[in-house]
């Protein structure tokens, strides 16, 4: 019988948290409930290829980042797959030039791995789906606090996802939260890492009870050998 990999689970938060998880080389699941987990969890229902987060240009936490690898990394990873990207910016209600403003360091490595940007869109939770077509695209959004802890995750070297409890695209109820814990999981098993579930901002409390929410359920399935 082959044996289940059963992954410690662990609950943070902040960007300091997701950078301190992914120097642990762990399965990082950043969780941003308004709104950018929320955004990249409707987009992979909407059948986007892939999804990252990036910190602004303008933002400067106390963990280091690097937006423009993020732009690099997800424009070859569009080139590999003949697939447009579509950048997520804030602020929400901004002006185009606010976004390619905040967007500026994703928007150089992108268009350094040769990529084709097919829009340049505000975030706006589920109903950012509605905006375009997601289907077969690479996705980066780029925001305050959910941008900047993936960004600061996956720079020092996590394997990052996003997850969410609030209604998305196709789903509502818990069905987001069993998405993200399925997702999760699975990683886990493959890529035989343990889990950091980190809330994007500690001043944010639905952040803050989302992760505890999905760590419980990580917690419950792995008791339950899943």
């Amino acid at each position: 019988m082959t044996k289940v990999f059963q992954p410690q689970v662990s609950v943070t938060a902040d960007a300091t948290g997701a950078y301190q998880a992914g120097k642990s080389g762990n399965l990082v699941i950043i969780v941003d409930v308004i709104d950018m987990s929320t955004t990249l969890e409707s987009a992979l229902e909407a059948g986007a290829t892939a999804v990252f987060g990036a910190s602004p240009a303008s933002v400067r936490p106390p963990v280091p980042v690097d937006p423009g690898k993020i732009g690099l990394e997800a424009g070859s990873l569009a080139v590999k797959f003949h697939s447009p990207l579509i950048v997520v910016c804030e602020p929400r209600w901004g002006k185009r030039s606010d976004f390619i403003a905040s967007a500026a360091e994703v928007l150089e490595g992108i268009h350094l791995a040769g990529a084709e940007i097919a829009d340049i869109i505000p975030n706006l939770g589920a109903s950012t789906v509605k905006i375009c077509d997601f289907k077969q695209k690479v996705v980066v959004a780029i925001t305050d606090t959910g941008g900047v802890a993936f960004d600061a995750a996956y720079n020092a070297g996590g394997t990052v996802i996003v997850g969410t409890i609030a209604r998305t695209f196709h789903s509502k109820g818990t069905k987001p939260a069993q998405n993200a814990v399925a997702r999760a999981l699975a990683m886990a098993q493959q890529l035989k890492k343990d889990i950091s579930v980190v809330a994007a901002s500690a001043n944010s409390l639905e952040d803050v009870l989302a992760a505890q929410y999905i760590g419980q359920r990580l917690w419950e399935a792995i008791r339950n050998k899943y």
